[in-house]
């Protein structure tokens, strides 16, 4: 595990000035980045919803949903480590407002699928499309903020896939609701559409707004650059830096990608799958069903900003990570075991949404730690794009556990034993050294 530089106390005079450069730093950044993650991961997870509607209008099977749903991932996966080079080299404003505009229009033109094979097509360009964004996103904010001050940051910008199920819910169950029939098309398909539109508006708005890094910042005072530029160079000290190939053949990478699966799993099973898990509760309503799934997310957003902070403030990760994974599939056993009852449901769901995302947001600072440069790069994305590929396997083992059995529990059992071994990697990847 590579090691960290002692940083040396600082003055009384430079420590307000670098507290205010963070302030000012995280005031104009994290807010917009925010944004995009809960566009992207609105425009990302909305098939769970139109599923309530396009698989009976297209004569769909719940195995070709989780198929189509997952196959998002293995566009992400073949495309996820180039789409990270090209940023390295081109700068986060140029390519992320590329993928934003191009997975925008790939979003609504989901609208228009009319079976299985065109969901599937679709569902894979638009994983093409938006890889790289999440450990492009991971990387630029390296460039930013040290080790010590990235997991409350990074959980503070990955609460945007919480806020976009508070958000996205209710307002995919009102489109649905409310659009149906308008024009000619089904509630789905005005879901797509819609729900697409602000991926274009905020990819136009990243090129205009993104600065690439500290050094071109210029609405940052030069006593602040300066500072910055301070904390990000005694931590470059102490990191390694290789080559890309030998980055992705390094067993750290790999036991890293070990763990982004784990989690993954987790959050996919549950965001693809829990409008479909509150009928089963008992709720038909298109509406209400996106108002309580917002329940779980809100949750999850509360969860995720106190784990981040105290895991920063007491320095620590592994134990951290081991309760969040631990919480997680709990909730997931507890859900499946009583999959009738909507009050007992939606607590133990909150308890699983909460544990898989804080976990997923709280890993990022064991291999941005480890890594840095065209190295961090090609191992941010190798590692997120083979967690990702856990977004194809956990609707799709859903999907045929409902066909086969009729219901989803023996899925959300298999999903809660992949947390668990997420756990077990942790320990293992953190025994030689507390990250």
């Amino acid at each position: 595990m590579a090691t960290t530089a002692i940083a040396t106390p600082l003055h009384p005079a430079d420590a307000v000035v670098e507290a205010r450069a963070y302030r000012r730093v995280t005031l104009r950044l994290l807010p917009f980045l925010f944004a995009c993650y809960v566009v992207a991961y609105l425009d990302r997870v909305n098939v769970g919803f139109a599923k309530l509607q396009m698989l009976s209008d297209l004569s769909m099977s719940d195995t070709a949903y989780g198929i189509g749903a997952g196959i998002f991932f293995v566009g992400y996966f073949l495309f996820e480590v180039p789409s990270n080079l090209i940023l390295h080299k081109v700068g986060a404003r140029v390519w992320i407002a590329r993928i934003m505009v191009t997975w925008g229009i790939l979003s609504m033109l989901t609208m228009f699928v009319t079976g299985p094979y065109t969901f599937y097509l679709l569902r894979f360009l638009l994983g093409v499309a938006e890889a790289g964004f999440f450990p492009g996103i991971v990387l630029y904010l390296t460039h930013w903020y040290p080790g010590s001050r990235r997991a409350q940051i990074i959980s503070l910008f990955m609460t945007g896939v919480a806020i976009s199920g508070v958000i996205g819910g209710p307002l995919s169950g009102l489109i649905m609701t409310r659009m149906a029939g308008v024009a000619g098309w089904a509630g789905w398909q005005w879901l797509f559409l819609l729900e697409g539109i602000p991926s274009l508006v905020m990819g136009v708005a990243c090129f205009l707004y993104l600065p690439d890094s500290v050094e071109n910042a210029a609405w940052l005072p030069e006593p602040e650059r300066q500072a910055l530029m301070r904390d990000l160079a005694a931590e470059q000290g102490g990191v390694e830096h290789a080559s890309v190939f030998a980055t992705l053949r390094d067993p750290r990478v790999i036991l890293y990608a070990g763990i982004s699966f784990s989690f993954v799993m987790g959050l996919y099973g549950i965001s693809f799958w829990l409008p479909q898990l509150i009928r089963t509760m008992g709720v038909e309503d298109a509406g209400r069903i996106g108002l309580l799934s917002g329940i779980p997310s809100a949750f999850a957003a509360v969860f995720m900003v106190l784990t981040g902070w105290s895991s920063d403030r007491h320095r620590e990760r592994r134990w951290h990570l081991v309760f969040g994974a631990a919480m997680g599939a709990t909730g997931l056993v507890v859900a499946g075991l009583f999959s009738t009852s909507l009050v007992i449901g939606l607590i133990a769901m909150s308890a699983a949404m909460a544990g898989s995302l804080s976990n997923i947001a709280l890993f990022w600072t064991l291999p941005t730690a480890a890594l840095r440069g065209a190295s961090a790069a090609a191992g941010i994305a190798a590692i997120n794009s083979i967690g990702n590929l856990a977004g194809f396997l956990s609707p799709y083992l859903i999907g045929v556990a409902r066909d086969a059995t009729g219901s989803a529990t023996a899925g959300l059992y298999v999903i809660a034993v992949f947390l668990l071994l997420g756990a077990m990697l942790v320990i293992i990847a953190t025994r030689k050294a507390a990250p």
